[in-house]
């Protein structure tokens, strides 16, 4: 086949819309089931990439969950600790492949923002990994095959109508992609920037102890930033992103934003929210919604009175700002990758307060200077890659 039909394009205005292959070729996708929109498809065909190029550089199963066109959350296929089965919603029976415990974590590291999201998947989705899915919202996903049972798993989600496709693992793509704005055609080669232990040879800063779990983490951290919608800064740890900033004009807040992210991440970890007194019966995107304000500025809002009686069984204590803070503090080894240079200091400050302990940039600003010393207070390692990875 080398045309799909769509409903329409990214609005239900702009008709008509479809896929097809301007050579006239095959197209790589199979829809197996449901119909993928236009936005399906573009969180699906990156998200694909990134997984597959996940896969290649660490030798482990992988998954992200993607919402307009940005990953929410990417992440290898390391074993999952008792507190992180508990904060990603993974039950205590829940049987966890490789490729089940990459979904676990790319869909819990930020429930919020993964809620209705298109999965990709580096290996043939097991009956596991499809259990998982199963329970979550979501709109659709894409691998390069699913095993029988899995697959009748998946096509009962949304009473049928669940968007499932798979892509051929041998595709590659022409080496010069073109794309339309206003009529007008634009050209460009195939990003086929890849990162390895190589790619952070060049450390700038007083402290070069780069471990080779921090380059393992930066290397999941760029793979992940070619397929984030510029400008975009992510943090990682432990073999999966925590905090993605996508898509901001400026860089201090793309940092910030995926800071504020990481440290949501980290504070589900605190006893106080692990001990929360949730309803039996309360939903999974209510209870969701329900930590990230109890993890905020905005807790009152949730303790008031005639609220937090539909959430809880019992008033939660105050998590007082003293409390996050010192919990926050205690994260350490974060690894951060941004898709272009630091222009200034303050994005080291920021990042700092999140425990990050290793960067990769590109370089080339004409403060590096001033980036490297904020680095150097603050005892962190930074690599220079050479490489900008903007993605629109």
């Amino acid at each position: 086949m080398n045309e799909i039909e769509l409903k329409y394009g990214c609005n239900p205005n702009q008709k008509p819309a479809r896929i097809y292959m301007q050579d006239g070729g095959d197209l790589p996708v199979t829809v197996l089931n449901g119909r993928p929109g236009y936005i399906n498809f573009l969180d699906a065909l990156n998200g694909i990439q990134l997984v597959m190029e996940m896969k290649a550089a660490t030798g482990l199963p992988s998954a992200t969950s993607f919402k307009h066109v940005s990953p929410a959350g990417a992440a290898t296929g390391k074993e999952l600790s008792d507190i992180e089965r508990k904060i990603y919603r993974v039950e205590d029976d829940d049987e966890l492949t490789p490729l089940a415990a990459a979904y676990a974590r790319a869909r819990g590291a930020d429930r919020m923002s993964s809620f209705g999201d298109f999965i990709s998947l580096s290996d043939i989705c097991d009956v596991a990994t499809a259990k998982l899915i199963k329970r979550e919202v979501s709109d659709g996903i894409i691998a390069p095959g699913y095993e029988p049972e899995a697959l009748e798993i998946l096509k009962a989600k949304k009473k049928g109508n669940y968007n499932i496709i798979q892509i051929d693992s041998n595709y590659k793509p022409d080496p010069i992609e073109h794309k339309q704005v206003f009529g007008i055609t634009f050209e460009q080669g195939h990003n086929d920037a890849l990162f390895n232990a190589d790619s952070f040879k060049d450390i700038v800063t007083k402290n070069k102890a780069l471990t080779a779990d921090a380059i393992n983490d930066l290397i999941i951290s760029m793979i992940t930033l070619k397929y984030t919608q510029s400008n975009s800064v992510c943090y990682v740890k432990n073999g999966q992103a925590i905090g993605i900033g996508a898509g901001q004009q400026s860089r201090i807040h793309c940092t910030r934003l995926a800071g504020d992210k990481a440290d949501k991440w980290w504070l589900r970890h605190a006893p106080q929210v692990l001990a929360l007194p949730f309803k039996e019966k309360i939903g999974r995107a209510d209870r969701d919604n329900a930590i990230d304000l109890y993890t905020g500025e905005d807790q009152k809002d949730l303790l008031a009175d005639g609220t937090w009686e539909n959430f809880f069984t019992k008033k939660p204590d105050v998590f007082s700002k003293e409390e996050r803070e010192a919990f926050i503090a205690k994260n350490t080894d974060v690894a951060l990758g941004s898709d272009a240079f630091f222009p200034f200091g303050d994005n080291i400050e920021r990042a700092a307060k999140s425990g990050v302990k290793y960067i990769a940039e590109p370089g080339g600003s004409i403060r590096d200077d001033n980036v490297i010393e904020t680095c150097d207070k603050y005892g962190i390692v930074m690599a220079f890659t050479g490489v900008r990875l903007f993605h629109h």
